[in-house]
């Protein structure tokens, strides 16, 4: 979907909802739609202030545009299992995407997983139903971590949570 229409998007749900479309919420869409990472709540409002040269954007701001860009299907929201959760632009049918998580960084890593369609069919069928929707997540640890102590892939890494 192109930014325009994107924008257009957000605009038109927040009406629905009964929200005005104000700077600071086209600020959190701009900041957040322009992500090519996952990212958090906080992550998002760090990068939002930075952006937004002076003009202040409130946190709770970001807290409420975020659940209405994921319900008007502009974000995912993603559950890596930490009690935070994590967003990314949702960039169309990402039925056949699997996520590996560091457990180290909680780095996202989203790979293609062509099999998730076919698996999903056949499991349900199995049992009478129809799939709406599937997840697959694999929580693995940095094997150049453990041998270097330095992990090459977490470069803009989140904050650190060892289990």
């Amino acid at each position: 979907m192109s930014t325009l229409k994107a924008r257009e998007t957000f605009e038109h749900y927040l009406k629905l909802k009964g929200l005005r479309v104000t700077e600071q919420r086209r600020a959190i869409f701009e900041t957040a739609i322009s992500q090519k990472e996952h990212f958090t709540a906080d992550e998002l409002l760090e990068r939002v202030r930075a952006l937004s040269k002076g003009k202040y954007v409130s946190r709770a701001t970001v807290y409420r545009t975020l659940p209405v860009m994921t319900e008007s299907s502009l974000l995912r929201e993603v559950d890596i299992g930490t009690g935070e959760k994590f967003y990314t632009p949702h960039t169309g049918n990402n039925s056949q995407i699997a996520q590996v998580v560091c457990m180290d960084c909680d780095k996202i890593f989203e790979i293609s997983a062509p099999f998730m369609d076919w698996y999903g069919s056949t499991v349900s069928s199995k049992l009478g139903l129809t799939p709406v929707a599937q997840r697959l997540q694999v929580s693995a640890r940095c094997d150049t971590l453990k041998t270097t102590g330095t992990c090459p892939k977490a470069g803009t890494n989140h904050t650190s949570k060892k289990r």
